[in-house]
């Protein structure tokens, strides 16, 4: 066993060194890559999956605190060990993960392949340190799910990490994890960055064709020297269309296909770090938990309700963005039933109501306190979010109009012009509202 898995390691550190790599500065996007922007934007919903060694823990007491427990706990390295040995999700089953994010509408999954405790949830093999040799378990979660996700067409996008706390060559430290008293005195950042880039070359040659990287942890040292141009130019080599996004907090680097915003809506900075501009050069998306943590937490009960997520969504959908909706499966392998009664809620209103969202681009005007608008072609959506007094004005909108009409009977709707022309107002009365959003069709000439 340990003879294969070192040829292993020395075909894919052979792949890293033999391709002679080229910085992205210039990076050019494939043919195959532009036309998955597309097929990333049309598809609108996916479902976030953080899953890991810290659900057995389940929370340890604060909101928020699941999968950054080894942090905020200040747990040793030594002792965080202990939790692979313990977890056995025998009741995992990636037919009934995937089929659920079918009921929900959603088209792709992003799922942790390693966070930040540097525990990868795939088979790897420059690492013992994970889901396949670590655990009682003994399999490899990551390419059971991409089995599955083939099978039912779905697409598949990877979470990594680029902060890891359990790398002896991690060093300096960056910002967070000063407690953890074990970690290392000091380490090769380079030894380090051909370590992620291994690892990133096994997700990328052992499961097929994948969505895209989904990249966390910069921010932890947002001054050191992450060899981006090589890690990248490594990703679009390997596979030229899948789409690489980070959740850096910046504004997006050459080489990155998606822009991402965390737990805000692009343009808002309610979190505090979202402070940058938008773009219109990459596709957008925007990321929101169902309570108030990312990994599962026993104790937050905190939940969402399907009105505010499905109101998200369109809002994101009026910025251009995508909305991935997350979910912490539990340490047995279930997700949580009350996330699956919210997921199958919004999959019942997209039943109806997906045209609006599915294959559409950002409004004319961005989202605003009533609603938001998206666009299909000559078709414009008005979700009318709160109807106030029964009209809705949309400041700085005045398309020439064919025909204006509820999404729910065709019924005609009232449209005036604003005084001054600096806008429309929409007539909705009191018997045309719906309970989450009601939509007006305008068919533009």
């Amino acid at each position: 066993m340990k003879l294969q898995r070192f040829f292993a390691l020395l075909t894919l550190i052979c792949i890293l060194f033999s391709m002679g790599l080229k910085a992205q500065e210039g990076y050019v996007p494939t043919q195959e890559n532009l036309d998955n922007r597309e097929w990333f934007q049309d598809n609108k919903f996916g479902l976030f999956v953080h899953w890991g060694v810290y659900s057995i823990m389940a929370g340890g007491g604060d909101e928020g605190i699941a999968e950054w427990i080894m942090e905020r706990k200040d747990i040793p390295i030594v002792q965080y060990e202990k939790l692979p040995p313990t977890f056995n999700p025998t009741q995992f089953d990636p037919a009934e993960w995937v089929s659920m994010v079918k009921k929900a509408g959603m088209r792709y999954i992003t799922i942790t392949s390693k966070h930040h405790d540097g525990f990868a949830m795939f088979d790897s093999k420059i690492s013992d340190y994970n889901v396949v040799d670590a655990t009682p378990y003994g399999k490899d979660v990551i390419g059971m799910l991409k089995a599955e996700c083939d099978k039912q067409g779905v697409k598949l996008f990877f979470y990594h990490s680029q902060l890891v706390r359990h790398h002896p060559d991690y060093f300096p430290h960056g910002r967070t994890g000063k407690g953890i008293k074990d970690r290392s005195t000091g380490g090769d950042w380079d030894t380090y960055i051909d370590y992620m880039n291994t690892q990133l070359t096994e997700l990328l040659t052992q499961y097929g064709e994948v969505g895209g990287i989904w990249f966390d942890g910069m921010w932890d040292k947002p001054d050191a020297d992450w060899r981006l141009d090589e890690t990248y130019a490594l990703i679009h080599k390997l596979q030229p269309g899948a789409l690489i996004g980070s959740n850096h907090h910046k504004m997006p680097f050459p080489g990155e296909d998606f822009m991402m915003f965390e737990r805000d809506l692009p343009g808002e900075n309610s979190m505090g770090f979202n402070n940058t501009g938008i773009t219109d050069e990459v596709p957008l998306e925007m990321c929101e938990t169902m309570n108030g943590s990312w990994g599962f937490n026993i104790i937050d009960q905190d939940y969402k309700s399907v009105e505010r997520l499905i109101h998200t969504m369109v809002r994101a959908a009026g910025y251009g963005a995508n909305f991935l909706l997350n979910t912490g499966p539990m340490s047995n392998g279930k997700i949580q039933p009350e996330n699956v009664d919210t997921l199958m809620a919004i999959g019942n209103w997209l039943e109806t109501y997906g045209t609006s969202i599915y294959g559409t681009r950002k409004g004319a005007v961005k989202p605003q306190e009533w609603g938001a608008l998206t666009t299909k072609g000559s078709t414009v959506y008005v979700h009318v979010l709160d109807p106030g007094e029964g009209s809705v004005e949309i400041e700085g909108f005045l398309p020439k109009v064919k025909s204006a009409r509820f999404f729910d009977d065709d019924s005609k709707v009232e449209i005036k012009v604003k005084k001054g022309k600096s806008g429309m107002v929409l007539t909705v009365p009191k018997e045309k509202v719906k309970p989450i959003d009601t939509i007006v069709v305008l068919t533009l000439r």
